[in-house]
């Protein structure tokens, strides 16, 4: 089950049943040649999210447990990590992690590393068709398990009662468990960033190792 919040919708803690709660976080980079209209834009969704975020915390209850895209790392090491993909997301992970909120691996990082070197190959232009099937066959196949173990990992670290954030992408094909209740954040702001990256047909520079197109970096 999927609940949308961040527009003017305030449900109270009796709307929703106990058990194990993840709030989603679309994942959204900016680089330092971004358009300054951009990158106004991206500083307002990210103090969005974190006001989302501290309304569901008040209602909803502490988060115990965060796991980020394309981080493989747990701790320490997964913070180091984070700093070198999104300072923003980063902030609102260090006041959590202050509060006793731990840090988890949300990547397989011989999984992660394929799927990149895949998508890295599909970026290049290939000529042959049948070499191009053959590496989009791996793709797919590598994607797929990957999002296979995010979900699986995610099942197996968020406990009975706790409540996890997961900072990803939109588009993503994960399944999560069924009985895991998922709150998709969606400031305002989100709304504003899509459709003036429709309108400028492109995203922003700086090119993350993230999966075909993510595009990204530290502001």
């Amino acid at each position: 089950m999927s609940e949308e919040l961040g527009k003017v919708e305030k449900p109270s803690v009796e709307d929703f049943k106990k058990g194990r709660r993840l709030f989603f976080v679309p994942l959204i980079f900016g680089g330092k040649e971004s358009p300054a209209e951009y990158l106004e834009k991206l500083k307002k969704y990210w103090k969005q999210v974190e006001e989302q975020l501290d309304d569901l915390e008040l209602k909803l209850g502490q988060v115990s447990r965060i796991y980020h895209e394309l981080v493989p790392s747990a701790d320490k090491e997964g913070v180091k990590a984070i700093k070198a993909l999104n300072n923003n997301s980063l902030q609102i992970i260090e006041s959590r992690l202050e509060k006793g909120a731990k840090l988890e691996a949300a990547e397989d990082n011989e999984l992660l590393t394929e799927f990149m070197d895949w998508s890295r190959c599909l970026s290049i232009g290939l000529q042959n068709q049948k070499v191009l099937a053959k590496v989009y066959e791996s793709y797919t196949e590598t994607g797929k398990k990957r999002n296979e173990f995010i979900a699986r990992h995610i099942d197996e670290t968020l406990k009975t009662e706790e409540i996890g954030i997961l900072f990803m992408r939109e588009g993503h094909q994960v399944q999560f468990p069924s009985e895991i209740e998922v709150f998709y954040v969606a400031p305002p702001a989100l709304d504003e960033i899509n459709r003036w990256l429709r309108e400028h047909e492109t995203k922003p520079t700086e090119e993350s190792d993230s999966e075909a197109g993510t595009k990204g970096g530290n502001r």
